[in-house]
Parts: structure tokens; C-alpha cells; sequence
């Protein structure tokens, strides 16, 4: 390592994973405290060509990382019958001073796809048709190629407002047991609003 007097070697050993996620938060940490970061700065970068899917050992099967429903690159698409982890995605997260505002991704618009990537996750056919029959009908329909983005509001307002936390910009913060304490919820309903939402209450 050519290592001299004052120098620090950090090892990390793991999954790659794991040591990729230990390395990037010990870069974060090392950054603030020697003030490498210019607070005043605005970096914006376009992160795409995520992988499709990782390998789960645990559970002996293949995970999508985004979600089922995104779209292989078409130049990957051989890939998923022999190596489906090097399957790359048409997905994309616009991040700003290592902050992601928003992420998104293209869908996919085929059956026969749609399919292949349930079977690659491990769902049974019957899995399928139980909860994802409605979608896989509407495929054999026709649909457009599609797809869009999501920005978190809560981010973008944080670095606007250079606060550290995300919870001083959220307008109805949640506590740990999910609760809201504007609204004070959850909590009981009167009968007189259940019959307005049509809702009955059935006890066991």
C-alpha cells in the first residue's frame, strides 16, 4: 500500500454488497470530518444503468432491485436466459450532492416478458395468475411502452433549506410506531364516519 507514518488502511470484507455500502459510508464520514464538502456547491448526476436483478443466497433465488415491473435493456435481453445478474435495467435516479431527489424507471409493456421476470424471482404460475393476473390480461391487450419518475419533495426542500434532517421539512412527520402527531392518527372513529365511508366493522 506504500503506507507511510500518519497514513490510515481501512480493510472491509464482506459481499460486495455490503463492503461497496460500508466503503461509500466511511467516504460520507471521512469527508465531513476533514470538510472536503463545499456546503455551497450543487452537483447534480443522472445514476442509470442499474443491474436488473442480484442473487439471493439466502433464499436461493434471483431479486429484482428496482421492482418486478421494470424493463431489461433491450441490448441485455439475451442475458436473461444465461446470466441474470448481468442484466441491466432501464432505470434512473437523478441525485444531487449524493442525495437522491427522485428515481424512476421504464415498465415493462409485454406479457411474455412480464412473465419471464416473474419466473426468474421464483413466482409459481399460480402466483401469478392469483396476484398479478389483472396485469398480465391487460398485456395480452396491447400496451405502449411506458414509464416515469417520482422527486421527493421532503429531499429537495432539505438542501434548499440546508438542514441536516429530512424530518424538519416533512410537513406531517411520522413517529417509530407510524403514528402522526398533528393529526393524531391512527386512531378511533366515530360510527357516524364509518357509515359515511361505507365501512363495517366485523369482530372475530
Amino acid at each position: 500500500m506504500n503506507a507511510k507514518s500518519g497514513d490510515i488502511v481501512f480493510f472491509v470484507a464482506d459481499t460486495k454488497k455490503i463492503t461497496h455500502e460500508a466503503l461509500g459510508a466511511l467516504r460520507l464520514e471521512l469527508a465531513k470530518r476533514l470538510n472536503l464538502i463545499k456546503e455551497d456547491e450543487f452537483k447534480f448526476v443522472w445514476v442509470v444503468d442499474f443491474p436488473l436483478f442480484e442473487y439471493d443466497a439466502a433464499t436461493s433465488r434471483y431479486v429484482a432491485i428496482h421492482h418486478m415491473f421494470t424493463a431489461p435493456k433491450p441490448e441485455d435481453m439475451d442475458l436473461l436466459d444465461t446470466d441474470p445478474t448481468k442484466v441491466r435495467s432501464e432505470a434512473y435516479d437523478l441525485v444531487l450532492n449524493g442525495i437522491e431527489l427522485g428515481g424512476g424507471s421504464i415498465r415493462i409493456h409485454d406479457e411474455a416478458l412480464q412473465q419471464k421476470i416473474f419466473d426468474l424471482v421464483g413466482f409459481t404460475k399460480e402466483q401469478q395468475i392469483d396476484q398479478f393476473g389483472f396485469l398480465l390480461e391487460a398485456l395480452t391487450y396491447g400496451a405502449p411502452p411506458h414509464g416515469g419518475i417520482a422527486f421527493g419533495l421532503d429531499r429537495i426542500l432539505m438542501l434548499m433549506t440546508a438542514t441536516s434532517s429530512i424530518r424538519d421539512v416533512i410537513a406531517f412527520p411520522k413517529t417509530q410506531s407510524a403514528s402522526d402527531l398533528m393529526c393524531k392518527a391512527p386512531t378511533s372513529v366515530s360510527n357516524l364516519q364509518l357509515e359515511e365511508l361505507h365501512i363495517k366493522v366485523m369482530n372475530d
